[in-house]
């Protein structure tokens, strides 16, 4: 129960008073960012956090300035480079705020402590290499941001335990941002950037509105218990994952650019990467369970992985030069997201000329790659000798698209697609589960 917890932490902190420069209390913020939450959400129930414990300790007679001076927040830091850094600065000002109201002649109470960590929700298991490159900027949003300290994650964390490679890698990222870089000689790098400053004041809008939700639900043990903060972050996890599928927000080597043999790396343990959840029994709230936004497009690409045979995919390259590359570059992407093997082709002559080489590879799946003109003329007769040997696809939405399901064509493939749930789609129809 809460209340005995705070009971626990009002002997903790009286203890820990006269330690200087001492922390009893971690706001794990980081732990919203891994559930998925976007950065005003954190921001904002980080804070409504720190109220209460505020609030409940003061109940329990210790003040809010000795409360404040032992706690730290943990930030968790994506990869959007500046508006991390915004995050950061927004959050010493938002603090600022909130303890002025508990103790407005003391600003040394102002001051928040911060701890940064980076993210896990934007790590992904294929092309885990990229997991280093995003680190790094992470890293260097916090220290731009204004952190006090950093962890900097191993690259493989997410899918095993990590090895003396990965953690060596991790802490040497940290001395080259200082010894390197000399990212400890600027005191605020980012201060007068109109940019950055802009951006600060945005987020801080934004968060504080939240924060404002929270506290107009009872604060946020009432609002946890209420249901409300979970709904806040689940909102924006499901956006955030939808935005992934739909390749709105890009994640190199997973849903865009994709290495097409690349396999899942040695060592990797599925239960650390994909973690089975229970919700357990007599809780006070409903859990808020982290997660990963590549995990749609891993799942799809370890069934492949796993299947039997690897689906082939026939490019089937025809009329306009530059449409029909374009839209053969489009596909391998596509479907290399999952894993599948692509067959391409420098372009046919003729429609016979494709259908023969197409009959021979035995694919799985063909893609009628051209433009939208010459669709309506290609996609009927391709369609009427390749129905019968796989699944037929046209690469694009052409106005022409009625009249060619009017024909029997389904599938179409476009960058209005939803990537993940059409892959999924293509591995039910394969019958890959």
């Amino acid at each position: 129960p809460p209340e005995k917890g705070f009971d626990y932490l009002e002997q903790v902190i009286n203890k820990a008073i006269p330690l200087m420069n001492f922390s009893a209390i971690d706001i794990k913020a980081s732990s919203i960012v891994n559930a998925g939450a976007d950065i005003s959400s954190e921001l904002a129930i980080a804070l409504s956090m720190g109220t209460e414990y505020i609030n409940q300790l003061a109940e329990r007679g210790i003040s809010p300035e000795n409360t404040s001076s032992k706690i730290r927040f943990t930030f968790g830091i994506g990869s959007n480079y500046f508006p991390e850094i915004a995050k950061l600065r927004a959050a010493r000002r938002l603090w600022a705020v909130v303890m002025h109201g508990f103790v407005p002649e003391n600003r040394k109470a102002s001051v928040m402590e911060i701890h940064s960590v980076t993210a896990r929700w934007n790590k992904t298991i294929y092309d885990s290499y990229v997991n280093m490159l995003r680190t790094q900027t992470e890293a260097m949003s916090a220290v731009i941001g204004g952190s006090d300290s950093i962890t900097v994650e191993p690259f493989d964390t997410v899918f095993r335990n990590p090895d003396n490679f990965s953690t060596r890698i991790a802490r040497n990222q940290q001395l080259i941002l200082k010894e390197e870089s000399y990212f400890d000689m600027v005191a605020d790098p980012s201060a007068g950037s109109y940019y950055i400053e802009n951006l600060t004041s945005l987020i801080a809008d934004k968060a504080w509105k939240i924060f404002v939700d929270i506290e107009e639900h009872g604060g946020f043990l009432e609002a946890l218990k209420k249901g409300f903060v979970q709904k806040i972050i689940n909102e924006s996890a499901d956006t955030r994952k939808s935005d992934v599928s739909k390749r709105r927000t890009i994640l190199l080597g997973t849903n865009i650019f994709p290495d097409l043999n690349d396999k899942i790396p040695e060592g990797a343990d599925l239960r650390i990467a994909f973690v089975q959840h229970s919700k357990g029994d007599n809780l006070l709230c409903e859990p808020v369970f982290p997660s990963r936004g590549s995990e749609i497009f891993e799942r799809i690409r370890l069934e492949v992985e796993k299947a039997r045979t690897k689906p082939a995919v026939f490019l089937f390259t025809i009329g306009d030069i530059v449409m029909r590359k374009a839209r053969a570059r489009f596909t391998s992407e596509f479907f290399g997201c999952a894993g599948y093997r692509i067959i391409d082709n420098p372009g046919f002559k003729s429609v016979s000329d494709g259908i023969e080489a197409a009959l021979k590879t035995n694919a799985d799946i063909f893609v009628l790659c051209s433009s939208d003109d010459e669709y309506s003329g290609y996609a009927p007769e391709v369609f009427n000798h390749l129905k019968n040997k796989g699944l037929f696809v046209i690469a694009g939405n052409p106005a022409c698209a009625d009249v060619l399901k009017a024909t029997g064509i389904e599938y179409f493939i476009s960058i209005k697609s939803d990537v993940g749930a059409t892959l999924q789609m293509f591995n039910k129809l394969l019958g890959i589960s």
